[in-house]
């Protein structure tokens, strides 16, 4: 993921607001142009118009999270970066109705911002404002009153994963289906990246790396849903990890290392006397209990909680759960509550892959 390795600055509801170092890197770019161009002053200004675009940025993430909310979508967290912000939804609404609000809902944000500048305190919104971006030559009102209206145009276009990109797979579900609607709008997305990244060789470093997001961005939500499509042919049960370790509430780290070592497995689901799940060790969680407490340690006090599911539910639900709880694995269950496997991403990529080599219809169980 491009924006690993961020850290969080506030939390606003149930959403917590994150940065990613390289945002820093940004603000020292800005302050070196104005500084070398005008001197410190300007480069204060600078630094100060960045801030200031970047919180009309995270009010623009906000709508898109307040919208979705309204459909019961939660938004863990939402992440600043150099080219913009990632709101983390659990998921995005298949209803096109819902999508096109949610969509919409981050452009209203900038175009009411931009409104309220220059409606009530006379910013002045002009073309000429766009070489001045960087340095000081318009007032900051006019800059923050531009940039809005740039967001609000650049985030209309129909291209994934533009709002406008969102809006026209909405559009395109009801005559093509989801799945291709979302191809369609991936590909169109991917031939506006690679135009970004051509011009940005002509001196816009910025500009290839907004071209490489939205290129990622495009064929990632595109393979998502491909894979998604794909999985609702099988169930839980015929996806699942069924030969592997457990371990007994009793465990320690000690016996944790033990198994590391010697399988290759990297998740060890923990169980009750009645296999039942009680949670799963990592071995991330593992490396920083065996730091901490050391080999003594319980395994109840460093596993992770992970949800569950039967294993008579669809693979599509076993991949949503994935990505909504952000858990490590989901454990399959029978219908006396015992544990008789797992799912986690890689597996289900490997079915996936497996299944688009076949090009054969899955069989049902």
């Amino acid at each position: 993921m491009l924006w690993s390795g961020s850290f969080k600055l506030f939390t606003v509801g149930e959403t917590a607001v994150r940065v990613h170092p390289t945002f820093f890197l940004l603000l020292a770019w800005i302050a070196v142009v104005n500084w070398l161009a005008a001197g410190p002053a300007a480069a204060v200004s600078g630094v100060i118009f960045v801030v200031i675009l970047f919180a009309c940025v995270l009010l623009h993430e906000f709508g898109h999270i307040l919208a979705a909310r309204r459909f019961g979508i939660r938004t863990p967290d939402v992440t600043l970066l150099p080219i913009g912000g990632v709101a983390s939804l659990e998921r995005m609404p298949e209803k096109p109705g819902q999508e096109i609000a949610v969509a919409l809902a981050g452009p209203a944000v900038n175009l009411a911002i931009a409104v309220v500048l220059v409606g009530i305190f006379g910013a002045k919104v002009v073309p000429d404002h766009l070489a001045g971006m960087e340095l000081t030559r318009p007032s900051l009102l006019d800059r923050v009153a531009f940039a809005n209206v740039a967001l609000l145009v650049f985030n209309l276009i129909p291209a994934f994963p533009m709002d406008g990109g969102r809006v026209l797979r909405a559009v395109l579900t009801l005559p093509l289906g989801y799945t291709r609607a979302t191809q369609v709008s991936a590909v169109i997305g991917q031939v506006l990246a690679i135009g970004l990244g051509f011009l940005g060789l002509f001196g816009n470093p910025l500009l290839i790396l907004v071209a490489l997001f939205v290129f990622l961005a495009a064929s990632s939500e595109a393979g998502y849903v491909e894979a998604r499509d794909i999985a609702r042919g099988y169930l839980a049960s015929q996806a699942m990890i069924r030969t592997f370790e457990r371990l007994p509430v009793s465990a320690t780290a000690d016996d944790v290392t033990w198994l590391l070592l010697s399988t290759t497995q990297q998740e060890f689901p923990v169980v009750d006397g009645g296999e039942r799940l009680k949670g799963v060790v990592t071995r991330p969680a593992l490396l920083e209990a065996l730091k901490g407490a050391g080999g003594g340690h319980s395994v109840l006090e460093f596993m992770v909680e992970v949800p569950t599911i039967s294993e008579k539910a669809g693979l599509d639900r076993a991949m949503a759960v994935l990505q909504e709880s952000r858990a490590p694995v989901v454990g399959v269950i029978d219908r006396e509550g015992r544990l008789v496997g797992y799912i986690n991403s890689e597996n289900i990529g490997e079915l996936i892959m497996i299944r688009s080599l076949r090009r054969e219809e899955p069989q049902r169980a």
